[in-house]
């Protein structure tokens, strides 16, 4: 199974909806593919879900962490960097079991001029220490409003080609 996590809290993000992007052409190659938008963590996830407890609310998240065998992360560029929810959300899950020899895509995206580059590098060194394997194909998407359209679809060609190349070969990874 595949999770796509859409890497912010952020509500109406073009995260998540470059997120729901990705799943639909995964589901269309007729792959079980789940979506979870940090979004949906519980509220006080840093309280309860913290050092060891685990909470009611945050169980059937660790339950699709622990279930998924690659995740495609797809992640905004917040301060020069990934959002700080996506590594509370990390923090929370089960060590080392959640992402511990799994397999891993990575998206950047900015509204700006390069697409996370720098989040993404950050947020690679995490997934080594975790030891997550991460595809060697890491895309960065600059200026996202500009690549999607309002029924949630990339229509630009070079773009839509790097994303289709990505998910082939994370498909075969």
């Amino acid at each position: 199974m595949i999770t796509i996590i859409a890497a912010t809290n952020r509500p109406g993000s073009s995260t998540l909806k470059l997120a729901k992007y990705y799943q639909r052409q995964l589901l269309n190659k007729g792959l079980e593919v789940k979506l979870l938008s940090l979004d949906e963590l519980p509220p006080n996830f840093i309280q309860t879900d913290m050092f060891g407890s685990r909470s009611a609310a945050f169980e059937p998240i660790q339950q699709l962490i622990t279930n998924t065998e690659k995740f495609l992360f797809v992640i905004p560029e917040y301060n020069g960097s990934f959002p700080g929810i996506l590594k509370a959300f990390i923090d929370a899950c089960t060590f080392p079991d959640s992402f511990y020899e799994k397999k891993a895509a990575l998206v950047g995206l900015s509204s700006g001029t390069y697409g996370n580059i720098r989040g993404i590098e950050h947020f690679a060194g995490i997934c080594s220490y975790l030891h997550l394997h991460v595809l060697p194909l890491r895309l960065h998407i600059p200026a996202v409003r500009k690549e999607i359209n309002a029924e949630g679809n990339l229509f630009e060609e070079k773009t839509v080609g790097f994303v289709n190349e990505q998910i082939d070969k994370f498909v075969r990874f």
